[in-house]
C-alpha cells in the first residue's frame, strides 16, 4: 500500500449553506448539476489541483453524504469532514480547527464555485508562498457601474479600481488562525477578515468558470457548461438543462436465516422465514435502490447504505426508498417508474402484490411500481428454497 505524504496545504471547502436563493429542497452543495452534486464537481477541481488536505464543512446531518462524494474523486486519507456553524465565518472556523498541524498554507473555497479550474488553486498557493500575503483570485469588472439613490443615478464609478472577488482565498496558516481568533465582527469573505487584522491582501487572475452558483439561472449555466456547451450563459428562466431519460438495472439476493419476521416488498409477512441482511433483508427494496442509483449515475446501495452506515441497520424499505428518492432529487432527477421481478418459492406474493406496490410507490413519492413474481421450477438457490432473488429496472427523467 502506497503512503500519501502529509501535504503542506489544506483546502477548506465550505459546503454548509442552505441554498435558499437556489430554491432547492436540499442544501445547495448537494443539489445536482448533472448526475453528480455541486459538491462532487467542486471536489474534482480541488483534488486535481496541488496536493492538499481537504476539509469539507458540511451541514448537520449531511456529513456522511459529503464523505461519500469525496471518496469518489479523491484519496480518503486526505479528507476530513466537519459540521458547519450558524454562519459562514463559524463554518470556516470549524474547518480551521480540523486542519492538520503540519499544514503551512490554508485555502478557503466555496463549494458553490463548483467549476473552478485546478490552475486557480495553484496560482493562489504560489502567490501566498511568494509574498506571504493573503491572496484572492479576481476578475475585472466589465460592466459600467453606477452609484444610485433609489431609482436615481447619482454618480459613475471608475471600474478600473474594481475587481470581482472569487475563491479559493489563500493565507499563511498562522495568519488565518490569528485573524479568526481575534475577529471583531462578521465579514463577507476571509480576505476582508484578514485585512481587518492588519495583513496585506494581493490578487491573482480568477476564472470565468469560477462563478458562484446562487440562483436557478446560475445552476442552469453550470449544467450547460458541464454538458459541453461552450460559453454558456444563464437562462432567464433558470430551467434545467435538457437531458434524456435514463434507465438503470438493479439486483439483490438474500438467503433465509435472519432474525424476526420476513420483510419483503415493504411489507411484513408473519409466519414466514426471515431473510438475513444488514437491514431487514428486503431484497425487493434493495434491488429498486440499486436500479434507481444506477439510472442516475449515483453509485450503488453499498455507497450510500453499506455496513459503514450503522444508521441503516434494521431499516425497512420506506427508509431506503425515501432516502434514495431524495438523493435523486438533489442530483436533478425524478423517478419515472420501476418494474420488479421476484424469484422465490415463498412467500406467495400474488396475494399481496397490490398492497406491496402501493407501499413501494408511496415510499417513492407516488412513482408507479409494478412487481411480478415467479418460481424457477426448482432450479438455483431460489428454486431450492434457500432464499430470494430480485431484479429491478428503473426509469428516471430530468426533474
Amino acid at each position: 500500500m502506497s503512503i500519501i505524504p502529509v501535504p503542506r496545504v489544506a483546502v477548506i471547502v465550505v459546503a454548509a449553506g442552505s441554498g435558499t436563493r437556489l430554491g432547492a429542497e436540499a442544501p445547495k452543495a448537494f443539489v445536482g448539476i448533472d448526475g453528480h452534486s455541486i459538491l462532487r464537481h467542486c471536489l474534482r477541481g480541488v483534488f486535481a489541483g496541488p496536493a492538499a488536505q481537504v476539509v469539507i464543512v458540511a451541514p448537520a446531518g449531511r456529513e456522511g453524504d459529503a464523505l461519500t462524494d469525496a471518496e469518489t474523486v479523491g484519496p480518503r486519507e486526505l479528507v476530513t469532514v466537519v459540521t458547519g456553524g450558524a454562519t459562514r465565518q463559524a463554518s470556516v472556523a470549524a474547518g480551521l480547527s480540523a486542519v492538520w498541524a503540519d499544514v503551512e498554507v490554508v485555502l478557503v473555497h466555496d463549494a458553490a464555485r463548483a467549476l473552478t479550474p485546478p490552475d486557480v488553486f495553484a496560482r493562489v498557493i504560489d502567490a501566498v508562498d511568494a509574498t506571504g500575503w493573503g491572496i484572492l483570485p479576481v476578475l475585472p469588472v466589465v460592466d459600467t457601474i453606477k452609484r444610485v439613490d433609489g431609482v436615481e443615478v447619482v454618480a459613475g464609478v471608475d471600474r478600473s479600481e474594481l475587481a470581482a472577488a472569487q475563491t479559493p482565498q489563500g493565507f499563511r496558516r498562522e495568519v488565518l488562525d490569528a485573524a479568526y481568533a481575534s475577529a471583531p465582527a462578521e465579514f463577507t469573505d476571509d480576505a476582508a477578515l484578514v485585512a481587518a487584522s492588519g495583513h496585506r491582501i494581493g490578487t491573482v487572475a480568477g476564472s470565468e468558470r469560477s462563478f458562484k452558483i446562487t440562483t436557478a439561472a446560475d445552476l442552469e449555466r453550470a449544467r450547460l457548461l458541464v454538458a459541453g456547451v461552450p460559453d454558456a450563459a444563464p437562462s432567464p428562466l433558470g430551467a434545467p438543462a435538457t437531458a434524456a431519460p435514463r434507465v438503470g438495472v438493479g439486483t439483490d439476493v438474500h438467503a433465509y436465516g435472519g432474525d424476526g419476521p420476513l420483510w419483503l416488498g415493504g411489507l411484513e409477512w408473519p409466519g414466514e422465514l426471515a431473510l438475513s441482511g444488514h437491514s431487514d433483508g428486503d431484497a425487493i427494496a434493495h434491488a429498486i435502490v440499486d436500479a434507481l442509483l444506477s439510472a442516475a449515475g449515483l453509485g450503488d446501495i453499498g455507497t450510500h447504505f453499506g455496513t459503514d452506515h450503522p444508521e441503516y441497520a434494521g431499516a425497512h424499505a420506506d427508509v431506503f426508498l425515501a432516502r434514495t428518492r431524495a438523493l435523486l432529487g438533489e442530483a436533478g432527477w425524478r423517478i419515472g417508474n420501476v418494474a420488479v421481478q421476484v424469484q422465490a418459492n415463498r412467500p406467495r406474493f400474488s396475494v399481496r402484490r397490490a398492497e406491496s406496490e402501493r407501499a413501494l410507490s408511496a415510499a417513492l413519492g407516488g412513482a408507479p411500481v409494478a412487481v411480478s413474481a415467479t418460481t424457477t421450477d426448482g432450479l438455483g438457490f431460489p428454486g431450492r428454497g434457500e432464499g430470494v432473488s430480485v431484479f429491478a429496472v428503473a426509469l428516471v427523467v430530468p426533474a
